[in-house]
């Protein structure tokens, strides 16, 4: 009988979704697992939590917690109601700094809270590479540590006592309790009582005790997360003599939210850590020599030892964020050892280092040892942490699979383990990345396999026993970190022996008879090898697309995301991606809910058209285009490339709307302006007409329209060249063979569309800065960049103008002669949409001409480097400068070039305001339904910011959009950084 949710809906505060859409959204995490939830709940509060439990024992459901979906062995999958705290559930609420201790809600995140805690000293010790969206409560449950366990262990040791609602809907605090306090609380009647009563039968058995110390991981195995904890609550005081307090928290940590449902959580903290830190990145030449030398680091004291493999390190070759942080790298390791050290000053670390370097090579061990610090450290740890992401960049279906990636053995074992571990892996002709924290023992070991395939799905489980016995012959733990969930939970019994597997359930049991909160996972757990994102077998059709897609279709590049979920972080970890998630909080406004939501229709839809799908185009819709996925994303995913994709395709079908329409014609609406700009402005300032307009288009009325200025820059640059050619216009037979003047250098400037229009004089001043620095500047015959319907999803309109411009544009620009351009989102379409949407027999003309082509600041910077340019030209005063960057221009290009030219003059002194995107994005802030959130983006730290700054400072955006919402927000004049490097030259 189907579950009526109506009562529900209306009595919770939060909110309760029970469509497909959202449904869809949150049937899958982090991991290879995929079932669709009855409901989604979002929970205002602690009421909510209990209303939910409530309902689900009416109706013989479940209730799943959930907070940033992170997980690796599906711990949030299920077909019960989704429980995302996420979002409401954010607050610290209290700090005792003397004690070392933290209260907070479950959906804090790590790194955030430890914002908070650092100008108190102290920080939470565990960090997981996903520490900036990674959220306490998530972490309790699956007991998560990170890279610097050796010294910090898991959450388990640092989580004192947790607030919880348990299955009966009565609310419990466990926390630590003396022999007296103990004993008293197994004599209530209570289901709390009978949870304690039944936990100090089951443990005060000698044989069960006999049974637990036998069976479960060696205790030198610190990262330890098979099943339930009963063996850490074992050597309590109740139950071994001279051992700590019992705490029933041992247990909770690692639960995966199927024992209670937590809402408070208070966490021991620690001293910050020496402020000086230096790593040691040791080269070796094999995966066993850098395990062997592991042994070596470790009897140094390090902070963390971490493995990256040369399939790693390969990955970074081709990802534009990490490509950055590979400068370290000699050659090409086999594997490379970052060792980690924290001391109070270099002096002190060098020397360790130095002796680390000569023990390692006295044993014949690494052939490079850069020791590296302050900002060049922080690279390393981003590409470290990267890895995950980077593995689904692998071409085609086969796939870096996590499946044993959590096996953890005690450290003196993990060279052997490893070679054991690879034989086998040998015998199925697979091989597997390594990667992590070789310093605690455990080594992320993911296996390249085709879960699509009937034979990949069968290998899928097949590897699993075989590594699950190995892991037992070691007394290792399956868990390290990444907890049992669905992944690990069918072997648990084999890692622990069917007697203990029998006090496991007994446990589960006890704090939730009738299987309320998050079942089958850790127990009863069906196989491992059911409920994939794949279905193997399955078949997809081939996809005729408007863009390509190297070596991959448009569903393998949705299939990039892994739900790893760095789009969920906030705006206080900076970066782009992403900024409608930022401003909602919703997961649905996040990139890896519009990969889902692709991935999903474009798998299963029946229709002829797949894309063809109203629910695609809900969750496309506020993506912003911002680009901050494509570098940001550790999987590349582009999710702009894929809405407009998208969208082209949905037009096929319903057709292109008449705002989509008018607004990819922008330069034809601003050519009949121009005929007599002082009245279309005047129409565009006028109140009454403005606002008649903007209604008619679907434009914001609060908004304020772009003005056209009094001359176009072409009108202008075709009066400066009569003199030289006798020509009055360009046309496209005219070749532009201007005779250049004796400078360094003849650049060809693109002439976008909203510079010819719209910010003329950033364009005459631009050519104006080139010619006083010795350039010719020649704007030669083109079209426009197609900017504004590539925005709007009109690709085929789009394909014209990228066409047309390589055919043009190819035969005259060089490496002596490049193509500059002042709109960053105009001039980096020839790099980065144009190779992928010309036609094939333009395809290898677009790279090439894609080499040549540069933004205006890329052009001076790189000209400063050959010092073509020199600090004499420009003025000695002192300016002071805040740049906010293109999105684009982030992702595609470098803001650092900005800096660069901006800082040039001897005084000037430049800031990159820590800002994502500005929310304008193109027309998006313009249109109605979008404006508000438009502004929400741009509060979060642009606005803010530019609000605080006093007049003197200048504010440089290169960005046209960024510019009007500036303007529009925080009623500030910025510039384009071509403006203030022209007022700083000495005319």
């Amino acid at each position: 009988m189907a579950i009526d949710f109506k009562q529900l809906k209306t009595s919770l505060k939060g909110e309760l979704f029970t469509d497909n859409t959202i449904r869809t959204l949150y049937a899958t995490d982090a991991s290879a697992y995929r079932e669709m939830p009855l409901a989604v709940a979002i929970p205002k509060d602690e009421e909510d939590i209990l209303l939910l439990i409530e309902f689900a024992i009416q109706n013989k459901t479940s209730v799943i917690p959930r907070t940033a979906g992170t997980s690796l062995a599906g711990q949030v999958v299920g077909n019960g109601i989704i429980v995302d705290v996420s979002k409401n559930f954010t607050k610290i609420l209290e700090l005792n700094k003397e004690e070392h201790w933290v209260r907070v809600q479950p959906g804090v995140i790590r790194d955030e809270l430890n914002m908070y805690l650092k100008p108190h000293g102290l920080f939470f010790g565990p960090e997981t590479s996903t520490a900036n969206r990674a959220m306490i409560g998530g972490m309790v449950g699956n007991n998560s540590c990170g890279s610097n366990s050796v010294v910090y262990r898991s959450t388990r040791e640092h989580l004192l006592e947790v607030k919880a609602i348990l299955s009966d809907g009565s609310r419990a605090v466990f926390g630590a309790l003396n022999l007296d306090e103990f004993h008293a609380k197994c004599e209530s009647n209570t289901l709390e009582g009978n949870i304690y009563k039944t936990v100090r039968s089951l443990l005060s058995n000698a044989d069960n005790q006999e049974e637990i110390r036998k069976e479960f991981p060696k205790k030198t195995v610190e990262r330890r997360n098979t099943g339930y904890a009963i063996d850490m609550l074992l050597e309590t005081a109740p139950f071994t003599a001279g051992e700590e307090d019992f705490n029933f928290c041992k247990l909770i940590a690692g639960s995966e939210g199927t024992l209670a449902f937590l809402t408070e959580i208070k966490l021991n903290v620690s001293p910050l850590p020496p402020k000086e830190v230096g790593l040691l990145c040791v080269h070796f030449n094999s995966i066993d020599e850098a395990l062997r030398a592991n042994l070596i680091g470790l009897k140094y004291s390090p902070s963390a030892s971490e493995l990256i493999d040369h399939y790693i390190l390969e990955c970074t070759k081709d990802n534009i964020e990490q490509s950055k942080n590979r400068f370290f790298v000699q050659g090409d390791p086999g594997a490379i050892l970052v060792i980690e050290f924290c001391r109070e000053n270099r002096e002190d670390i060098t020397a360790i280092c130095k002796e680390v370097e000569a023990d390692m090579r006295a044993a014949g061990l690494g052939y490079h040892f850069p020791l590296l610090f302050g900002n060049d450290s922080k690279k390393i740890w981003t590409l470290r942490k990267a890895g995950l992401g980077l593995l689904s960049n692998l071409p085609g279906d086969a796939k870096a699979v996590p499946v044993i990636e959590d096996t953890a053995v005690d450290v003196q074992d993990l060279p052997a383990f490893i070679r054991e571990f690879n034989v086998i892996l040998k015998q199925y002709n697979l091989y597997s990345v390594h990667y992590a924290h070789a310093g605690s023992g455990e080594i992320h070991l993911r296996p390249i396999i085709n879960l699509k395939t009937v034979e990949g799905n069968e290998l899928f489980h097949k590897i699993a026993e075989e590594i699950a016995t190995l892991v037992k012959k070691y007394k290792g733990s399956l868990s390290g970190e990444h907890g049992d969930g669905r992944l690990r939970g069918e072997f648990i019994k084999q890692m622990v022996g069917e007697k203990n597997y029998a006090l496991l359930k007994e446990v589960k049991k006890t704090f939730d008879p009738n299987n309320i909160f998050n079942p089958n996972k850790i127990v009863d757990t069906p196989p491992m090898n059911t409920m994939l994102r794949y279905v193997p077998g399955q078949q997809t059709p081939e996809f005729k697309t408007y863009f390509r897609y190297a070596n991959q279709d448009v569903l393998q590049h949705a299939e990039q995301c892994n739900g790893s979920g760095d789009c969920r972080k906030t705006e206080l970890s900076g970066g782009t991606m992403c900024p409608s998630f930022m401003a909602t909080r919703n997961e649905k406004d996040t990139t890896r809910a519009r990969a889902n939501i692709l991935r999903e229709f474009l798998t299963n839809s029946t229709k002829a058209n797949r894309f063809d799908h109203k629910e695609i185009k809900e969750v496309m819709d506020l993506c912003l285009s911002c680009k901050g996925c494509k570098s940001e994303c550790p999987s590349n995913v582009d999710m702009a490339k894929l809405k407009a994709e998208f969208l082209q395709h949905y037009y096929d079908s319903n057709g292109v709307p008449f705002r989509s329409k008018l607004i990819a014609n922008f330069s034809t609406s601003a050519k009949l302006g121009s005929i007599a700009p002082g009245i279309y402005n005047y129409m565009m300032k006028q109140p009454f007409i403005s606002k008649m307009i903007k209604r008619i288009i679907g434009f914001a009325t609060e908004r304020s329209m772009p003005l056209l200025h009094e001359e176009t820059l072409l009108s202008w640059y075709n009066e400066k060249i009569k003199t030289k050619t006798g020509k009055t216009k360009q046309s496209e037979n005219d070749k532009l063979q201007v005779k250049t003047l004796e400078k360094h250098k003849t650049v060809y400037l693109f002439c976008d569309e909203f510079t010819n229009f719209n910010d003329t004089p950033i364009g005459i001043k631009t050519i104006l800065l080139l010619e006083h620095l010795g350039y010719e500047v020649i704007i030669p015959y083109h079209l426009d960049s197609g900017r504004a319907p590539m925005s709007k999803g009109m690709l085929k309109k789009a394909k014209v103008f990228a066409n047309r411009n390589v055919e043009l544009l190819h035969p005259l620009v060089s490496e002596v002669r490049p193509l500059i351009g002042i709109e960053p989102s105009a001039i980096l379409s020839f790099r980065d949409e144009y190779p992928d949407l010309v036609e094939d027999k333009l395809h290898e003309a677009s790279r090439e001409l894609a080499k040549h082509v540069y933004m205006i600041d890329e052009f001076i910077a790189l000209e400063i480097e050959k010092g073509n340019i020199h600090k004499e030209q420009f003025t000695t005063e002192h300016k002071e400068i805040k740049l906010h960057g293109h999105c684009q221009q982030k992702s595609v290009g470098s803001l650092d070039y900005t800096v660069k030219v901006l800082s040039f003059p001897a005084n000037y002194t430049v800031e990159t305001i820590p800002s994502g995107c500005c929310g304008m994005a193109g027309s998006f802030g313009y249109e109605k339904e979008h404006y508000a959130l438009s502004v929400q983006v741009s509060e979060l730290v642009l606005m803010p910011f530019v609000r605080k700054q006093p007049e003197s400072v200048i504010i440089a955006a290169p960005g046209t959009s960024c510019r009007h919402q500036i303007k529009d927000g925080a009623h500030r004049k910025a510039l384009h950084p071509v403006e203030v490097l022209y007022e700083a030259l000495l005319k």
